[in-house]
């Protein structure tokens, strides 16, 4: 009986204050089985004594072991023998949405169709099984969801290939994927039938807490993975090697090169190749010299950095920012389902997560959830005192002043609307904001005073890009009408327009003049 350790003892002192090394009385020696970590870095290898689920239960020289069954994958001829698994709905893809999210999501779901969820592994790394049972558990068996961690990738081709009926991806769909799908008869993949967006995320960038960096600029986060900038002492810190850490999901990969290089296929160097967002954390704790990217849900005790844009503008990794879409390395994460599949089971499922009774689950799993949430603005604030030195003339200067006004007045609603360059089209999730808007504003008192308010990029003239930017408001407005019916009746509902004043990002790319192409929602002070 051996054991191979393939990092720190660090590592070890964690992975036995995860495991929790017992003493076992009485227990017979069986067969000899390596329990790998499912962050690469520990094999424990000795002899299986029993597997009750949850737990392995190991015999070793350094004595017996429980080990969680969740941290850990078999590998021998003595591992236990999972019974096959046949699946009402089969669901795959991206790791982040798998291991932070879909555990939850399911029980939520359970809870919310008054059922048990009874959860158990298979013998397949990354994979479990939900069934649900009616009646709270006392009734007849509702359905059996298996749920398979991969990468975004793995949900398209799944998809593709009739071996899933819900893909969770952590990237939007790409053309030509969402083209062979057509093709293979799955329908239009950016349908709102098809393509759902769960939850919103930020990738965090974070360093160890002994680092006494606090920002860092979107320049200088690009030189660190580009392989320019190597030592931490080049940016105010420690004389110290900076380590890189990248991951292999290619989803949350794709956002983070989209964000900092504007290509999401761009080469990153690294010093160390996470398996997923767990491992590129843990790394984090044990190199004080690392820096790494990982999901909102999965930042532990590291120190997360603030970003500065290349012109000035920073903005923290906070629930709001994310909601808004103004944090600049954010995504959404989505399920698609193809069309050609009637499963109410997978329907049912999909219907639930993308609904405000899945927001409580969303948040308890530390993503962010689509909810509406309310910030007070005021003239005095960081904001504020940026479009006060707004403005090149007489007029520019004085809408500026009228915005300001306005920030005393009113607080900010996370509902924020985008279109595309030149457009009044509202994106995919504008569409369902509107929704919520109308549900969040339904329960307002009468009396209260709404103004969607229009800002544009500055590609154009100011005139015709202010003038845009009233008719996306004006457009937003009455589409909210529209949804909401008269239900509305004692709210009143403004529109104004401040065209290019006051970015939220740089105009100096696409990605943030598309944050920049926005309606927000203000709502007067109570």
């Amino acid at each position: 009986m051996t054991y191979e350790f393939l990092k720190t003892p660090a590592s070890l002192g964690r992975i036995c204050a995860l495991l929790g090394a017992t003493a076992l009385a009485g227990a017979a020696a069986a067969d000899e089985v390596t329990l790998r970590s499912t962050d690469g870095t520990i094999n424990l290898v000795g002899d299986l004594i029993s597997f009750d689920s949850e737990h392995y239960f190991l015999q070793t020289d350094l004595g017996d072991l429980r080990v969680s069954a969740e941290r850990v994958r078999c590998d021998g001829a003595g591992c236990p023998v999972f019974a096959e698994i046949l699946p009402d709905v089969s669901i795959g893809g991206s790791d982040a949405i798998t291991e932070g999210l879909m555990p939850l999501l399911l029980a939520g779901f359970a809870t919310d169709t008054s059922a048990e969820a009874q959860t158990e592994k298979t013998q397949t790394q990354g994979e479990f099984a939900t069934t649900l049972v009616g009646e709270d558990g006392f009734g007849d068996q509702i359905g059996t969801y298996l749920v398979r961690s991969g990468t975004s990738d793995d949900a398209f081709t799944s998809l593709l290939d009739n071996s899933i009926q819900v893909g969770m991806s952590s990237r939007r769909i790409r053309p030509d994927e969402a083209r062979a799908l057509k093709a293979s008869g799955a329908g239009n993949m950016i349908d709102p039938s098809q393509e759902h967006i769960v939850a919103v995320d930020s990738l965090v960038v974070v360093v160890n807490p002994s680092n006494p960096i606090q920002d860092v600029t979107m320049e200088n986060l690009a030189r660190i993975y580009a392989g320019d900038i190597t030592n931490w002492s080049e940016l105010g810190g420690p004389d110290l090697a900076i380590e890189p850490v990248v991951q292999t999901d290619a989803g949350t990969n794709a956002v983070f090169s989209t964000g900092v290089f504007g290509a999401e296929d761009a080469a990153l160097n690294g010093a160390y190749e996470a398996t997923d967002n767990v491992n590129a954390a843990l790394y984090v704790d044990d190199n004080p010299g690392a820096i790494a990217y990982v999901g909102f849900a999965f930042k532990r005790g590291q120190k997360p950095l603030s970003l500065v844009s290349e012109c000035g503008i920073g903005t923290t990794p906070d629930a709001f920012s994310v909601k808004t879409e103004e944090y600049a390395l954010f995504r959404r994460l989505y399920m698609y389902n193809r069309a050609d599949i009637d499963n109410a089971l997978s329907a049912d499922f999909v219907n639930f997560a993308t609904s405000d009774a899945a927001s409580n689950v969303i948040l308890q799993s530390g993503f962010i959830d689509l909810g509406i949430e309310r910030v007070v603005q005021a003239a005095n604030s960081d904001r504020g005192q940026r479009v006060q030195s707004a403005g090149t003339d007489s007029f520019e200067v004085a809408l500026s002043t009228d915005m300001v006004e306005m920030l005393d007045t009113h607080d900010r609603l996370s509902s924020t609307f985008r279109f595309r360059t030149g457009s009044t089209n509202l994106d995919p999730r504008g569409k369902l904001d509107l929704e919520r808007l109308a549900n969040y504003l339904a329960d307002q008192p009468a009396g209260t005073e709404v103004t969607f308010v229009g800002f544009a990029d500055n590609v154009g003239a100011f005139e015709p890009n202010l003038t845009l930017s009233e008719g996306r408001a004006e457009q937003v407005r009455d589409a909210l009408m529209d949804i909401a019916g008269d239900r509305l009746d004692g709210i009143t509902l403004n529109i104004q327009g401040f065209g290019e004043i006051s970015p939220a990002a740089c105009n100096t790319n696409e990605s943030g003049r598309l944050i920049n192409r926005r309606v927000e929602t203000w709502i007067s002070k109570s």
